[in-house]
This record gives structure tokens, sequence and C-alpha cells, in this order.
């Protein structure tokens, strides 16, 4: 009796603190991160290359604003782009979404132009920034964007 009393506590112990390990695993994915986590304008800063296709390879770098409207509405105000050194303005308009692990996915059409580019990214520095990279094949591609005045300032 006493040896299977010894056996179940040890058991219970054991379930319990892979229980209790578990716990903070599960509450890391869900950070508390949703579409609106990501309101305002942004300074959108990136640089990569185009590999394919061979008519439009070369580097690339893009400069602008881009709003999101907490409810997963994406514009870009003013920017510019530079493609094989042939500097033009960019404006862009999609959708965005977030996770709750603060990861998300932005899909824009660029103008001129009219191409559609996917991105995947991570939210940085509660909601303050993005660390972003785009998704399509033929890009490489990465950015980060800034959030321009701090939540709840009348300027985004």
């Amino acid at each position: 009796m006493k040896r299977s009393l010894t056996a179940n506590t040890f058991a219970i112990a054991a379930l319990s603190a892979l229980a209790l390990s578990v716990a903070p695993a599960a509450k890391a994915d869900n950070k508390g991160c949703s579409t609106a986590t990501l309101q305002g304008s942004f300074a959108f800063n990136g640089t990569g290359f185009i590999v394919s296709p061979p008519v439009v390879a070369g580097p690339l770098a893009t400069v602008m604003t881009l709003t999101l409207d907490g409810k997963g509405d994406a514009t870009s105000a003013v920017g510019s782009s530079s493609q094989n050194g042939n500097i033009g303005p960019q404006t862009e308009t999609g959708t965005y979404d977030v996770n709750s692990d603060c990861t998300g996915t932005l899909v824009v059409t660029i103008s001129p132009g009219g191409f559609t580019a996917h991105y995947l990214f991570v939210i940085d520095r509660s909601g303050d920034e993005l660390q972003i990279i785009c998704t399509d094949s033929g890009v490489v591609f990465s950015a980060t964007a800034r959030r321009q005045f701090p939540v709840g300032d009348w300027s985004h």
C-alpha cells in the first residue's frame, strides 16, 4: 500500500510539473496582438533585389509612409521607389491581418504597375515597429516600418 501511495504521489507530481511547464509555452503563443494593434502611420524603409523575371531583375529600394487603420486596411500616402536606379513615385493599397502571436500578413497592390506583393511581418516594440519580408517568388526584399507618432496622437 505504501509503495502504491508513493507511486501515485510521484505520478501526480510529474503530471503537475508537466502541466505547469506547458502552460507558459501556450501563453507565449498568445501575446495579445490583433489587427487593432497596428493603427496609425508608419515610416516604411525597405531594400532588396528582384531576381526574376529577368526583364525587371535588379536592386530595389523603397521609402514611404504606410497607414494602417486598425481594422485590416492598409494604404501608403506618400512614397518613392528605386528599381534598377529608376526613381519614381509609388503608392500601395491593400489589407493586413494580425495573429495573436504578433505575426501577420500584408497584401498590397503597388502602383504604378498594378503588381501585387505579399509580405510576412513580425510586430516589434509593442506595436511601434514591424519587421517585414516579401514572400513572393523571385523577390528578395526586407523592410522595417516604424510608428511615426505615438498612439492617440492627432497626427496619425
